[in-house]
């Protein structure tokens, strides 16, 4: 590929490389604070395909963190906006989206064997579960975004096996649960960072406020992805956030997945 927009790619990869990765197609669930950078690195890639996985619309309260939320976006799907974005990029790829809440009920909608990578950026558990035992058994390889929430070291964040990670609630339960689907080793995104208590908390858990309700099942710190998900879904505390661990959690999942692909 000669275009221009992908000229300094090819300095760096080849034209055969970049090439393959035109002809890649990526799954991501979640295109919140983890997953909009995701998406975002694949397609100054050259992903060729992508599809888009997740139930919200953007908050105000996403604008602190999230490369998609800003005024003129609040309020909307926020698949919707991540295919503009992508389109804006790369004008010919191709973008399907599915504005769901990812959960067992509906994973017969997804066609995860149409790709050849998944991307888990979601935040409950019940949803990450589905996601990787899916993926594996349609024999396509799968990475996990563990915890990003309060935390603000970028400096932390590695790639690892879900076996070798330390310090991070949600992989302590996620090693938990996979195990019960005889999964021991998955590859996935996480910080070292000690978790750092919110210094406030606002908003009233019970009045459904996304900005004061997150996620529940697995420690402090969970925030993944995308933060606002039904009461079902919650627990009663929030994490704080900011744009640095998410953006680099999200950036280093895109790395990795990009080097895998062009190692297949």
């Amino acid at each position: 590929m000669s275009e221009e927009r992908f000229s300094r790619t090819e300095m760096l990869i080849g034209s055969t490389a970049v090439e393959t990765l035109r002809k890649k197609r990526v799954l991501v669930f979640g295109v919140g604070g983890v997953g909009g950078y995701v998406c975002e690195a694949l397609a100054r890639s050259g992903i060729g395909t992508f599809g888009l996985v997740d139930p919200d619309s953007v908050a105000e309260s996403n604008i602190n963190r999230q490369i998609i939320a800003g005024y003129r976006t609040v309020g909307r799907p926020k698949t919707e906006v991540m295919k503009e974005r992508i389109l804006e990029i790369s004008p010919d790829t191709t973008v399907r989206t599915w504005p769901i809440f990812f959960l067992p009920a509906c994973a017969d909608e997804i066609p995860f064997a149409e790709y050849d990578y998944v991307v888990d950026a979601v935040d409950t558990v019940t949803a990450k579960i589905e996601i990787i035992c899916r993926a594996m058994a349609a024999g396509i390889p799968v990475i996990s975004a563990m915890g990003a929430g309060n935390r603000l070291d970028p400096s932390k964040v590695r790639t690892a096996d879900l076996a070798d990670t330390k310090g991070d609630g949600l992989a302590r339960v996620m090693r938990r649960e996979l195990r019960k689907q005889g999964i021991e080793h998955v590859k996935v995104v996480y910080s070292e960072e000690e978790a750092i208590h919110p210094k406030e908390r606002r908003g009233d858990p019970a009045s459904g406020d996304p900005a004061s309700a997150g996620p529940i099942s697995g420690g402090t710190g969970m925030d993944a992805a995308s933060e606002e998900t039904p009461k079902t879904e919650r627990r009663r505390s929030t994490p704080g956030s900011m744009v640095f661990v998410p953006a680099a959690s999200g950036i280093l999942l895109a790395s990795e997945v990009v080097r895998d692909l062009l190692q297949e």
